[in-house]
């Protein structure tokens, strides 16, 4: 994740409200975090010293996962008594922060040289381009937007403007409204996070749990830790698992879990679903891991609901087999999705809360925890090297075959997609018959979850660790007589609608 000013301030009001939170302190010290990020003499990013105060009011609100306009003392109160609003959007628009861009999406440029054939003129269907001073000028109020204007302009003089948001959502989920301030759509929006990267104005945030799950901690409830394979490196090119999985139980969760064991599960029971489904009953089948692409197929190619996996994702088979054991466990996914978040609420009988690696960084910080600093015994996987890779490129589809080969069975006719535009534009081919294709592995982050928003390290890093990590895996098989094994036989591994 690219370290910029609105990822800076993020990560200070997460910190300073786990820190506060661990303290106990929290209602008292809360405005702390406000005088104590924006001074008078620090550099303005704003136009004053208020407005960036107002803007760090609505970003303290969504960190507490409430509204945004209540008061911040008033909002931490709430956050340390009241169970989470679920009702609220993940992510959401700080609207102190919006800039209102304009919106005027064609603009002519200096590079007008006011040409004798004025293609532009006589392209526009409106007639909305006249000549000024030896220069084009396009009537806004006649102007459609068709951009025939700059298709036709042979100097390339007229420019097409969008806002960073909107060209950032592959699925038209987020608009300008009325007063210009940008709003998300929820019935289009799948909770990806794109928007929330592409806002150069830190106007887009997601709502955390951060202070919940620290008292629950607090609270002595069994609260254990549900690690993404993804996690390795996150926290430091040195750290090692070993010593990630230490500072989580120093910080206080009863135990850690490594989501692989439910990849591993999770490739055991779809392996088994795609040889009773495909071709026998449909066509093809897709993964059903990444929230995001399942919820791109179900809001924008509904038809084609039927064909995703009925098998759930690894977060909810790691957190079903979890409270199967542990029926008084508060499971805690860690990964770098934000969309897991919208999981966990349509998945509460396995994922209480969904943290990122970002703010568990900031957890660990308020609690003055420094994993590089812990002297740890080492760390064995329970899950297999397939398990583990499934954040990587086609990771998904290699656990399948593989499962697919140690059940005697032929590989299947595998495609990879990977962004949404390419997911949506990919699925739309499948769905006319167009791309031959009996599995689709679609996910929503362009070098899939290892390139998740919710990241602290570079998705080439992690790749070559987490690669290294899968290597040296005890169990070299998903089929080995391992824990997974046993639980998707015990665990339920389907979807309930």
């Amino acid at each position: 994740m690219e370290l910029t000013e609105v990822t800076k301030f993020r990560r200070a009001v997460l910190t300073g409200l786990a820190k506060f939170t661990w303290q106990g302190t929290l209602p008292e010290h809360v405005y702390d975090i406000l005088y104590s990020v924006v001074t008078e003499d620090t550099q303005r990013v704003r136009c004053c010293v208020h407005k960036e105060r107002a803007v760090l009011k609505n970003r303290i609100n969504m960190a507490l996962g409430l509204n945004v306009s209540l008061n911040i003392v008033e909002a931490s109160k709430r956050a340390l008594t009241e169970p989470a609003n679920k009702e609220l959007p993940i992510i959401d628009v700080l609207p102190e922060a919006c800039d209102q861009c304009p919106i005027d999406k064609f603009l002519v440029t200096d590079a007008c040289r006011h040409c004798v054939a004025h293609k532009c003129m006589n392209k526009c269907p409106k007639k909305a381009i006249t000549i000024h001073q030896n220069r084009a000028y396009i009537n806004k109020t006649n102007c459609i937007e068709c951009g025939m204007c700059k298709k036709v302009c042979p100097f390339g003089a007229i420019i097409e403007i969008s806002r960073p948001c909107e060209r950032s959502c592959a699925l038209n989920a987020i608009h300008a409204g009325a007063d210009r301030k940008a709003k998300i759509d929820t019935s289009k929006c799948v909770q990806c996070g794109s928007c929330r990267s592409a806002c150069p104005f830190g106007a887009i945030d997601e709502r955390s749990n951060i202070v919940q799950i620290i008292q629950a901690i607090k609270s002595g409830q069994k609260v254990h830790a549900l690690l993404a394979p993804s996690f390795i490196g996150q926290m430091g090119f040195k750290v090692t698992p070993a010593q990630i999985v230490a500072a989580l139980k120093k910080m206080g969760f009863t135990a850690v879990e490594e989501v692989a064991v439910g990849a591993d599960m999770t490739a055991i029971h779809e392996a088994e679903e795609f040889i009773e489904k495909v071709p026998a009953r449909q066509k093809y089948m897709t993964n059903s891991c990444c929230p995001a692409f399942v919820s791109l197929v179900k809001k924008h190619l509904p038809e084609e609901t039927s064909k995703i996996s009925t098998t759930v994702s690894p977060m909810v088979a790691c957190g079903r087999y979890v409270k199967s054991e542990h029926p008084d466990a508060v499971t805690v996914f860690i990964g770098p999705c934000i969309a897991k978040k919208g999981e966990a609420r349509q998945y509460s009988d396995a994922i209480d809360y969904v943290l990122t690696f970002e703010e568990l960084a900031c957890m660990l910080e308020g609690a003055e925890i420094d994993p590089a600093a812990i002297v740890s015994e080492v760390h064995t996987s329970k899950a297999s090297g397939f398990g583990i890779s499934f954040p990587l490129l086609k990771g998904v589809q290699g656990a399948l075959n593989h499962t697919l080969e140690e059940s005697d069975e032929t590989q299947v006719q595998a495609h990879y997609a990977s962004g949404l535009e390419a997911c949506l534009e990919d699925m739309k081919k499948l769905a006319a018959g167009k791309l031959p294709c009996q599995y689709f592995e679609g996910m929503a982050c362009s070098n899939g979850c290892i390139d998740g928003p919710g990241t602290m390290a570079e998705p080439g890093l992690v790749s070559v660790l987490l690669k290294k990590y899968a290597g040296e895996a005890e169990l070299k098989k998903v089929h080995d007589d391992n824990a997974a094994v046993v639980a998707v036989r015990n665990v339920d591994m389907e979807v309930h609608q």
